[in-house]
């Protein structure tokens, strides 16, 4: 099993930034494909962004190219989300999340119902 716990939200201001974090317990992350995913009130979760077992490949959503990067360290079993720019829609309770059993390519890396483990999720509010 995996456990995922996520920190590094807060309350910042339009074009702050934040990273947030995600470490893991279990087993090594390295055999997982790890994703961002975003859930604000009222709305569907979201997909941010995706990181392939080694780090070679990433996807981003298109609201985010540019502004967010995701990253990973194996070695330390921890997955990061780098968020610039920060804008009022970024809104949202913020979830990582492990796939164990995925080929990394875009219709499978997106989709949340893929994943096998949850964070339990940080909150980001950006304000205006």
């Amino acid at each position: 099993q995996v456990q995922l716990v996520e920190s590094g939200g807060g309350l910042v201001q339009a074009g702050d930034s934040l990273r947030l974090s995600c470490a893991a317990s279990g087993r090594t992350l390295s055999s997982y494909t790890m994703g961002w995913f975003r859930q604000a009130p009222g709305k569907e979760r979201e997909f941010v962004a995706a990181i392939s077992r080694f780090g070679g490949s990433t996807y981003y959503t298109q609201s985010v190219k540019g502004r967010f990067t995701i990253s990973r360290d194996n070695a330390k079993n921890t997955v990061s989300l780098q968020m610039n720019s920060l804008k009022p829609e970024d809104t949202a309770v913020y979830y990582c999340a492990a796939d164990r059993l995925s080929a990394f390519i875009e219709a499978v890396a997106t989709d949340g119902g893929r994943y096998d483990y949850w964070g339990q999720g940080t909150q980001v509010t950006v304000s205006s």
